[in-house]
């Protein structure tokens, strides 16, 4: 009785608490004992839970409803977001395309540096910390630049499919979901769930494959109704959009990697333009998720897409998350170097 009432008692602390901050870990280290640590944060209609520690291999962050039950935040939790303020708030339907309002799960809060990702090859694809040749990767600080200038994630239920090639760069998806920069001024939390205003796409090749990045803004952000368009973002914010393609062009080269090269002489395309290839990838989704196309390793497993032969019940994706181990590692000390390139 007393583990199920220290359980409880700690489940409804989290909610109010940010599981990636120190506090967070601390007080939940302490009192977990030696018994496994899972941390609960409640973001709009969605909450998270932790498996496994910050800064380890095996971290793992997992979305659920508000109701408890898992999910994947690939694939099920909506592309298309709907305008609600507040909990239990009726949404109101936009009156023109232009107004409509997308989900964008949060990967990486702005000024961090771990590369966290959709693992998109796991079992209901949770939030990891991407791993190359055995090593937690961090981006680089590329001076004057710390970490990640702007949240980071990516928009759900899209996919850039490997197998197609885009007609204006000749160039193939990197198989993954469209990325998404929010230049909002709050700085998110891993796993967040925000609503953005789509304003333009920048066309970034990585190592010869489409990478596309999407340019938005949260919609509760205070400039969200003086930003309607990249130019706005260029008129508004002068040298923001300049330091967005020097950021993708050089955060690989302290790594050992040439710099990223860009369709479109570099130059961002409109809102127009990005919601034209948002619609792209959500319709690749639906052939990825409806077993369509050849998805390769990409894990499918969803609960809510009735289309798919992926879909399994609430049980199984309990089972998945229940699977999940923990280790204990520390950040490395040069995550905070400076880099002059």
């Amino acid at each position: 009785m007393k583990t199920l009432l220290l359980g409880s008692s700690f489940r409804r602390l989290a909610t109010f608490l940010d599981s990636s901050s120190p506090f967070c870990n601390k007080v939940f280290t302490q009192a977990a004992a030696g018994r496994r640590l899972y941390c609960f944060r409640k973001t709009m209609h969605y909450e998270t839970e932790q498996r496994g520690h910050p800064n380890s291999p095996d971290y793992r962050l997992y979305f659920k409803t508000a109701d408890g039950k898992y999910i994947s935040p690939f694939h099920d939790i909506p592309l298309i977001a709907e305008s609600e303020q507040d909990y239990d708030v009726p949404a109101k339907k936009p009156k023109s395309e232009s107004e409509v309002l997308y989900n964008m799960v949060v990967e990486v809060p702005r000024w961090s540096n771990a590369k966290m990702e959709i693992a998109t090859k796991e079992p209901l694809n949770p939030i990891k910390q991407d791993v190359k040749k055995g090593k937690l990767r961090y981006v680089a600080n590329i001076f004057p630049h710390k970490g990640y200038i702007w949240n980071y994630g990516a928009l759900p239920q899209t996919w850039e499919d490997p197998n197609h090639q885009d007609k204006e760069t000749i160039c193939c998806g990197d198989n993954d979901p469209i990325d998404v920069c929010d230049i909002g001024t709050q700085v998110c939390s891993p796993g967040q769930v925000i609503q953005v205003k789509v304003l333009g796409i920048l066309a970034m090749i990585d190592e010869g494959e489409m990478d596309w990045k999407v340019i938005a803004i949260n919609a509760q952000d205070p400039d969200a109704k003086k930003l309607s368009c990249i130019e706005d973002v260029r008129k508004s914010r002068p040298g923001h959009l300049e330091a967005t393609v020097d950021w993708f062009r050089k955060y690989k080269v302290p790594d050992g990697k040439p710099e990223n090269q860009f369709g479109f002489d570099g130059q961002f395309k409109d809102k127009d333009f990005a919601v034209e290839i948002i619609k792209s990838t959500h319709e690749h989704w639906k052939a990825l998720i409806q077993k369509q196309t050849n998805g390769g390793e990409i894990e499918c497993k969803n609960v809510s897409c009735c289309d798919s032969p992926f879909k399994c019940s609430h049980a199984d994706a309990t089972a998945v998350v229940q699977k999940v181990r923990s280790l204990l590692c520390f950040t490395p000390d040069t995550v905070d170097k400076w880099h002059f390139v």
